[in-house]
């Protein structure tokens, strides 16, 4: 009678690219001033809000999303002017598309590109989905090194190219000839992420409809509603129905739908609220200007990344006097000693202003 085989277990089974990851982390900010996840602090109008309420109370719960979202997608259309020729993907926010993304490129040996330091979910995404991942430095303000982006997309071939712009963590935005030029350079996909489109001057929708390998990637997370969770991919209709055949049935719920839809209608009242964040955005950079030590980098987007002495234990400090930023001072050689700071309503920036004033005078 043969042996049972051992039971299986995590480290048996799943691949060792994956048992080396470490899990994405979310701090636990409750009662803190929440100012590490570059969400819109700011509610819903109240009248918004109210008509919002009564149309999610009449919703379908009960039956299964519109498959296709039509709807919202027209709503999408409408609010920001996509470029007739093209169409939209839907996903559970920009993860769930760069995901799909991947899956599509994904044969043996396919590249994963994009710059250092940036979004950590293109390159987690790119162990998730086995490719291999390279990247780019940026040059030490966290401008684009063209030159050398060039060079290694001549030497990796990658099958898709991720660059955000503005970038995260860093928050600056890169030159649309810079852009151009390594579309023509890129030999698979280039995706131009631009989740903080709202807080900055520029915008590339415009590019699918020209350049044939490029497609665009937006999120409303950052505009007021990180809590439905809805991101959409803007390219030829060529490109979006292959990657439609990997989007999971229902992806975008009906609650999602219905919200999205008419939030939309009134993106105007959104598109205010961001107004306001920069606004108070450069009033933030200049009061960490006047905190002896700090450099505060350009920011076109709805956070501001800076550099300051010891800023790991002011990170620590600022928890202690319940603020929450983001420490990335770790997450890569660039970026030692900095901190990145959502912009928050008036009164949450002069808390935590005043929280790192007295962080750092403790310190010494």
């Amino acid at each position: 009678m043969s042996a049972h085989p051992a039971p299986a277990t995590p480290q048996s089974l799943i691949r060792p690219e994956v048992l080396a990851l470490s899990a994405y982390h979310v701090a636990d900010a409750s009662g803190m001033v929440k100012l590490d996840a570059m969400e819109n602090p700011y509610p819903l109008p109240e009248g918004l809000a109210a008509e919002l309420g009564a149309l999610l109370g009449a919703a379908p719960i009960n039956r299964y999303p519109a498959a296709d979202a039509q709807a919202l997608k027209d709503a999408i259309r409408r609010a920001l002017d996509v470029p007739a020729g093209c169409d939209i993907l839907l996903g559970n926010g920009s993860d769930e598309i760069i995901q799909l993304l991947a899956m599509a490129v994904a044969r043996p040996g396919a590249v994963l590109a994009s710059i250092d330091p940036t979004f950590v979910m293109f390159r987690m995404i790119a162990t998730f989905t086995g490719m291999r991942y390279a990247s780019c430095p940026l040059r030490a303000d966290f401008s684009l090194d063209l030159d050398a982006v060039l060079r290694m997309l001549e030497a990796e071939r990658p099958a898709l190219v991720f660059l955000p712009t503005p970038n995260n963590p860093t928050g600056n935005p890169f030159a649309r000839a810079d852009i151009e030029r390594i579309a023509a350079a890129t030999p698979g996909l280039l995706v131009v992420d631009e989740a903080y489109y709202a807080f900055g001057d520029s915008s590339f929708l415009d590019l699918p409809a020209r350049l044939p390998n490029v497609l665009v990637m937006r999120t409303f997370s950052k505009l007021g509603m990180a809590g439905l969770r809805l991101g959409f991919l803007v390219g030829a209709p060529a490109w979006l129905a292959e990657l439609d055949k990997l989007r999971l049935p229902y992806n975008v719920n009906v609650l999602t739908q219905v919200a999205a839809t008419r939030l939309l209608d009134s993106y105007d009242a959104l598109a205010a609220q961001a107004a306001t964040l920069r606004a108070d955005r450069s009033k933030l950079a200049d009061a960490l200007r006047a905190i002896p030590g700090t450099e505060v980098f350009p920011s076109d987007a709805n956070f501001l990344l800076f550099r300051i002495p010891r800023a790991a234990a002011l990170f620590d400090g600022l928890a202690a006097r319940g603020v929450l930023v983001k420490n990335v001072s770790r997450a890569h050689p660039l970026l030692a000693d900095c901190l990145r700071v959502t912009v928050g309503t008036p009164a949450e920036n002069v808390r935590f202003v005043a929280a790192l004033r007295e962080a750092v005078a403790d310190l010494g």
